[in-house]
């Protein structure tokens, strides 16, 4: 570990707490419906949007309502991208004239995608056409993200308002969020991507001579070994940026090239690496300020933000001392960090990034529901590695995805009120609201369907052939690569242990039903929450009251998370990632 490297996480952390507020107000504006500084340009363009589509925005909706829009609007949008897979090469903007995609992996691609995870079963720069990137998946990175802030959006409304049956309109908050948040940050910051050197065209994609012919080994149809000499290299192009930039804006996190955000054509500079790094947690750190607004206690938002950002630091700094620490198998190879060599475990790293922020973006990435990566997980040491997957198995409450991050801490936040009542022997009660027996149940069904989800597709892989035919290590780093798999399915943030061999019949199916429970299935519970909460009186504070607003809920909410991810997943965690590890400190490695 060196000074620069701690001086990279710092101003990163810094960024993101400056960040917080001015967007916290403008997202308070924006869904308040109140003036900002875009109304000029883009009230007659929702106008209009309303007129044409037949939306009245003064009605507002039931959260039973809500909620069936919303799937609705995700299970239209599904299809469709689902069927531009299947009939792409017939559609224009394929210049590589791709064939069309196989039907179970445009299945998992178009539930990834709709589901926010973005989990990418295929290389993209030689399966999906142009068409299908900007029509398609772009769009989707625009519409999951929207779906999630929106979700948000009626859950703090849910707790700030009181004997109300409506939680907002749907449409509404979807319209806003696309006009407002989303599409003026991303025409913005595309451009300071192009400006960096992220590639942003509609060219077939480019053949370069090789200077030095290159002898390469590869498997026939028949079984048999073929040796060729390659003398050319097929360099792909395309609409990078504008992907790009709501990938890491929409914490998506699908790329628009197989290396994600280690590729050069997507992640070219230390400051694009940055850029990209904080527009992961702008939008899930600035709604904690959001909350504090609209429920009208800013204590009790910036409470949440520091169970946050202390879970973050703790995350990164534990990834960042494995990964500096280096493997000790390799004897005889100075591991230090020096002028001469960067030290530590670099396998797996990008040479222009380095171990800290390669340690600080997967920490990110999967503290936040985004996926993109700028190193490869499955390269980390096995404590690195267990950092990541561990963060998703909390349920990436740390900032966590757009919109969901938010919802998935609130959760944990009524778990915590509850049993502070408990400890004081008083009903529980979370800003003036009382927790019953209806807000419990529902805030466990969302945590503990989402752990079963995990559990029960890892389970089946790895006593499977159907499974275990797709890891690429055996023994505990194989147990891995499959918890990873599903983890981050259910958890909808789409980062692998690329070891594994994801596009079978199997895992494309298996993995886009864990996608679509870990969405939808957990949303449902969090929106009965909000409409309940919406219901109910305002309780005055009493001597009884457990306050929400300190260092000490904050430790009670780190706490309650940490316990509730412990007790579910300390056993698998066991077998895989802890156990690869004391078998490397005794010489073996997997």
């Amino acid at each position: 570990m060196t000074a620069n490297g701690w001086l990279q996480i710092g101003l990163f952390a810094a960024a993101i707490f400056l960040l917080t507020k001015p967007l916290g107000i403008f997202l308070v504006r924006v869904f308040e419906r109140e003036r900002t500084i875009l109304d000029a340009v883009l009230r007659p363009i929702e106008k209009l949007i309303y007129r044409i589509t037949g939306v009245d925005e003064r009605k507002e909706m039931r959260w039973t309502e809500y909620g069936i829009t919303m799937l609705l609007f995700s299970a239209v949008s599904m299809i469709l991208l689902y069927l531009m897979e299947r009939f792409q090469h017939w559609l224009p903007l394929n210049p590589q004239k791709l064939a069309n995609v196989a039907p179970d992996l445009a299945w998992n691609t178009a539930a990834s995608f709709t589901t926010n995870t973005n989990w990418q079963a295929y290389t993209p720069e030689t399966t999906m056409s142009y068409l299908t990137q900007m029509a398609g998946l772009a769009y989707h990175n625009f519409a999951s993200a929207a779906v999630g802030i929106a979700l948000a959006i009626a859950l703090i409304r849910g707790v700030s308002r009181h004997e109300s049956k409506t939680i907002g309109n749907f449409w509404v908050d979807l319209t806003r969020c696309f006009l407002w948040v989303l599409l003026p940050v991303c025409l913005a910051g595309s451009l300071i991507l192009i400006s960096q050197g992220v590639v942003q065209n509609l060219r077939p994609y480019a053949t370069a001579q090789l200077v030095e012919p290159q002898t390469v080994q590869s498997r026939g149809s028949d079984g048999k070994m073929v040796t060729q000499s390659v003398t050319q290299q097929v360099i792909a192009l395309g609409p990078a940026a504008s992907q790009e930039i709501i990938k890491m804006f929409g914490t998506n996190g699908g790329g628009f090239f197989n290396a994600n955000s280690a590729h050069p054509y997507e992640n070219p500079t230390p400051f694009s690496n940055f850029l990209e790094m904080v527009l992961i947690f702008a939008i899930p750190s600035a709604l904690t300020y959001t909350l504090g607004r609209m429920t009208g206690s800013q204590r009790h938002g910036w409470a949440v933000w520091a169970a946050m950002a202390a879970l973050f630091l703790v995350g990164v700094a534990a990834t960042y001392w494995a990964e500096a620490r280096g493997n000790p198998q390799l004897t005889g190879v100075s591991q230090v960090a020096s002028a001469l060599h960067s030290g530590g475990n670099m396998e797996g790293k990008e040479v222009r990034f380095g171990i800290a922020s390669t340690a600080l973006f997967a920490t990110a990435t999967t503290d936040a529901s985004c996926g993109a990566v700028n190193g490869m997980h499955d390269s980390f040491t096995p404590l690195g590695g267990m950092v990541p997957l561990v963060n998703i198995m909390l349920g990436e409450v740390i900032f966590g995805g757009v919109g969901s991050g938010l919802y998935g801490m609130l959760v944990f936040v009524i778990l915590a009120v509850f049993i502070a009542g408990l400890m004081v022997g008083r009903t529980p009660e979370y800003l003036g609201k009382k927790i019953e027996a209806f807000d419990v149940k529902m805030a466990m069904l969302s945590v503990l369907f989402s752990s079963l989800t995990i559990l029960v597709f890892a389970a089946m892989a790895v006593v499977a052939k159907f499974g275990t035919s797709s890891i690429s290590n055996p023994g505990p780093h194989g147990l891995s690569q499959i918890l990873y798999a599903y983890t981050s399915s259910a958890g909808n943030n789409g980062s692998a242990f690329a070891g594994l061999n994801p596009n079978t019949l199997w895992y494309n199916t298996s993995t886009a039903f864990a996608m679509l429970l870990g969405r939808f299935f957990v949303v449902i519970p969090i929106l009965a929450i909000a409409g309940n909460l919406a219901g109910k009186k305002a309780a005055p504070p009493s001597l009884g009251t457990f306050p929400v607003t300190g260092p000490l809920f904050s430790v009670l909410l780190v706490s309650t998370i940490l316990i509730v991810g412990a007790l579910t997943f300390f056993p698998a965690l066991s077998l895989g990632p802890i156990l690869e590890h004391l078998l490397m400190l005794a010489g073996k490695s997997f």
